[in-house]
């Protein structure tokens, strides 16, 4: 059976902690996402990160694991992820293809 590869786009975050900002969490936690070989792209509310399911699922776990090695007794994921076996398809692709199709709405309107 192939891989089947997989765009998960996931924002974790700690429970009841006394910071406000959760930036340093979340600069810990890209940091390791950044030291694996799976593609991810940092945004405003999570990071969106490509490859065999198997593997972004390992990660997360790893992420939920680390943040309680530091000693948060509660994390919260919020994950989607997508799947398609008809053709290969990154984040970026997607993007790039709504903003073809917004630019062609442009031009005909």
């Amino acid at each position: 059976m192939p891989k089947i590869n997989c765009i998960a786009d996931v924002c974790i975050y700690p429970v009841g902690t006394d910071e406000v900002s959760g930036s340093s969490f979340i600069a810990d936690i890209e940091y390791i996402i950044r030291q694996s070989n799976l593609k991810s792209t940092l945004h405003s509310a999570g990071t969106a990160i490509e490859g065999p399911w198997d593997e972004v699922t390992s990660l997360i776990g790893q992420l939920h694991e680390y943040s309680h090695e530091r000693g948060i007794l509660r994390v919260h994921s919020d994950i989607r992820i997508g799947t398609r076996t008809d053709k290969e398809q990154t984040a970026q692709d997607k993007v790039y293809v709504v903003e073809k199709k917004i630019k062609e709405r442009e031009e005909h309107a």
